[in-house]
């Protein structure tokens, strides 16, 4: 069922010093590898096996050429986890100066419960400050994973803003 409001909420981290990575001990082959050359029908792929539980609707309404110009740019950095092989989730930076935006991130639903989630998130925030970033924040919504707050904070982060509207019609 869909909430009536839309509950976002913004998070950052403003000093390496906070940041508290928690990489799982893995018995399976996990591997993180930087989506070095733009692959829109990959990245469809992920987006929409990642984000379609939780309703994530922007990049599928880009057309193939904006969607490309944006994983193109220098400043767009997408990690891709694989697990024995096979794509488990990604986590896609995107730099504007000296901040870098979390813009996605999550797992297919066939590797939650198995700690890859915070793996994952860490090696993102670590690969963010590795840019010399001076802020990294992104923004979670009452749509997203049940445990994907918890994770934000225990990494770090804190919230800096919390905004409630009327749950948008792309939404219901």
């Amino acid at each position: 069922m869909t909430p009536e409001k839309l509950v976002t909420t913004y998070l950052e981290m403003t000093t390496p010093a906070a940041f508290r990575p928690n990489y799982a001990q893995q018995g399976d082959d996990v591997r993180i590898v930087k989506m070095e050359k733009p692959d829109v029908d990959f990245y469809r792929f992920l987006y929409r096996e990642v984000g379609e539980r939780w309703r994530w609707r922007d990049r599928l309404a880009l057309s193939d050429d904006a969607l490309y110009n944006i994983l193109s740019s220098p400043d767009t950095h997408v990690f891709v986890m694989y697990v024995n092989g096979v794509p488990a989730g990604y986590i896609e930076l995107a730099r504007n100066g000296q901040m870098t935006e979390i813009a996605y991130f999550g797992l297919r639903e066939e590797f939650f419960g198995r700690g890859l989630g915070k793996h994952l998130l860490s090696y993102g925030i670590e690969q963010a400050w590795n840019m010399g970033t001076r802020r990294v924040w992104l923004h979670t919504c009452n749509l997203d994973g049940p445990h994907a707050l918890n994770n934000y904070l225990k990494r770090g982060f804190s919230i800096c803003d919390v905004q409630e509207e009327p749950m948008p019609e792309v939404y219901q």
